[in-house]
């Protein structure tokens, strides 16, 4: 069993930044893929960004491309997620997610699906004023 802590959430300006964190618990976080979803109110759960387990790999949205940063700290369990430039339109509780199955190099497609990540956090709210 693997939990999931999110934190760093808050209401912001439009142009601030903010560092989410997800603290995972657990010996083998360095096996994880760990990823970031969000939700906005009235819409469907959509992907944000990745972090592979196998190399390090980051895949992200097209929507918060060149915006926000994932990474990933192995000693600490925890995995960031760094959102820069924030837009009214990011507002939405963001998940953390992990996928403890042995990463294979899956395709994108995989790594955005929420089906691909067997546990999950409880959420942190980011709202952004414009």
């Amino acid at each position: 069993q693997v939990q999931l802590v999110e934190s760093g959430g808050g209401l912001v300006q439009a142009g601030d930044s903010l560092r989410l964190s997800c603290t995972a618990s657990g010996r083998t976080f360095s096996r994880y893929t760990m990823g970031w979803f969000r939700q906005a109110p009235g819409k469907e759960r959509e992907f944000v960004a990745t972090i592979t387990s196998t190399g390090g790999r980051t895949y992200y949205a097209d929507s918060v491309k060149g915006r926000f940063a994932i990474s990933g700290d192995n000693a600490k369990n925890t995995v960031y997620l760094h959102l820069n430039s924030l837009k009214p339109e990011d507002t939405a509780v963001y998940y953390c997610a992990a996928d403890t199955r042995p990463d294979i190099f899956h395709s994108v497609r995989y790594y955005s699906a929420s089906s691909s990540y067997d546990y999950w956090g409880q959420g942190t709210q980011v709202t952004v004023s414009s």
